[in-house]
């Protein structure tokens, strides 16, 4: 049954369906989601508009909402819950995780795993640092490219906060790896660090054998730049 919360924005989804724009989107997406085919800047307009009407996502039923919308077809629906979590994220508990890891895992594709890790994982790990070492761990043990993908993108916004230990750490067991999303993930979070400190970065390529695909893109940056 649809939840109470939601059925405006069922309805707003429906009524500005288009089927021509949902074709493109779907072929983006591998063709892994259906889609309403409501593009970015009207997705935007019609959360504005819900949120002055309906307010955040209700804490009674918080959890019932976001896995209804996990449950559905349409991916609009994903990017809804995830994005008004992200707005309530500074009052999540401890417990907050399982739903996090619950929202990786099923549906599994970069277009939400990236925002959940980079936004929802990387909050919460700010502030329970005490949880990072054991649900990291078991991530990094796990089958799920996309659990691990996660513990190499949460400190994606770190900077100078960035746990360059950890981050190592994750990038050496991985090496190896033939997963496309790994291997892109690796060089993407070593991206975005050079940032803060390319010498580093360096570092870490020259010391380990990472893949072309990790190494072109860890270098990017610091090459357009000229700093190596």
């Amino acid at each position: 049954m649809t939840p109470e919360y939601i059925i405006p924005l069922k309805e707003a989804f429906e009524t500005n369906a288009n089927a021509a724009e949902a074709i493109p989107m779907k072929k983006y997406m591998k063709n892994k989601f259906e889609f309403f085919g409501i593009k970015s800047p009207l997705r935007k307009e019609i959360y504005k508009d819900f949120k002055s009407k309906y307010g955040l996502l209700p804490n009674e039923n918080f959890e019932e909402i976001i896995k209804w919308c996990w449950k559905q077809d349409e991916r609009e629906y994903q990017y809804f819950a995830m994005e008004f979590v992200s707005k309530s994220m500074k009052k999540s508990t401890l417990e907050a995780i399982d739903l996090y890891e619950f929202m990786i895992v099923e549906k599994s594709w970069w277009d939400t795993v990236d925002f959940i890790a980079a936004i929802l994982v990387g909050d919460y790990f700010k502030r329970f640092p005490e949880e990072i070492k054991p649900i990291t761990e078991k991530w990094m043990n796990s089958e799920s490219i996309w659990l691990q993908r996660s513990c190499l993108l949460f400190q994606l916004k770190y900077k100078n906060k960035t746990d360059v230990e950890l981050m190592e750490s994750f990038i050496a067991k991985l090496l190896g790896s033939k997963e496309f999303f790994i291997n892109k993930a690796i060089g993407w979070i070593l991206r975005e660090y050079s940032k803060t400190r390319p010498q580093v970065v360096v570092n870490i390529v020259e010391r380990h054998s990472l893949s072309g695909l990790s190494s072109r893109e860890a270098l990017k940056w610091m090459q357009n730049k000229g700093l190596v």
